[in-house]
């Protein structure tokens, strides 16, 4: 009996190093599909050329408020003042989205790109954030300047 628990109790212990080494191997990169055109055949305007679909509500900005953050704000701020936690950990230079020239020089469309796909140290949302939560974000990022009256 006791042979039998012990060889039980080793095979549990082998399966689950298996499944960790599983879950540690590095996983394929899709491969990447190319750029699909409109049906009338032009090309697809990258986001930074696109203009904000998503209306900015208070439901929208609240909603963006809360994603930012448990997102952003660990960098960027609680109020965007680009002071947050781990700033000075990961040695990051931070803008302060407070100012206006901090984001007024750039369109929504840029904004978008920058939260999607990421800058520098900043890892991009990419697939985890629907574009609408992505979008509304990006309200709630112009919002910061305002909020400051700089």
């Amino acid at each position: 009996m006791r042979t039998i628990l012990w060889a039980a109790s080793l095979a549990l212990v082998g399966s689950c190093g298996v499944l960790c080494a599983r879950q540690d191997a590095p996983k394929e990169k899709p491969a990447e599909k190319p750029a699909e055109k409109p049906a009338d055949g032009a090309a697809a305007a990258p986001a930074s050329k696109k203009d904000n679909p998503v209306k900015s509500t208070p439901e929208v900005l609240a909603a963006a408020k809360k994603i930012f953050g448990y997102d952003c704000s660990m960098c960027h701020g609680a109020n965007g003042d680009g002071k947050g936690e781990l700033v000075e950990s990961m040695k990051l230079t931070m803008k302060d989205w407070r100012q206006t020239t901090a984001v007024g020089e750039l369109s929504d469309g840029d904004i978008y790109d920058l939260i999607v796909k990421g800058k520098d140290k900043m890892v991009g949302e990419g697939d985890r954030l629907a574009p609408p939560k992505v979008w509304g974000l990006v309200h709630y990022v112009r919002t910061l300047s305002k909020k400051s009256g700089s």
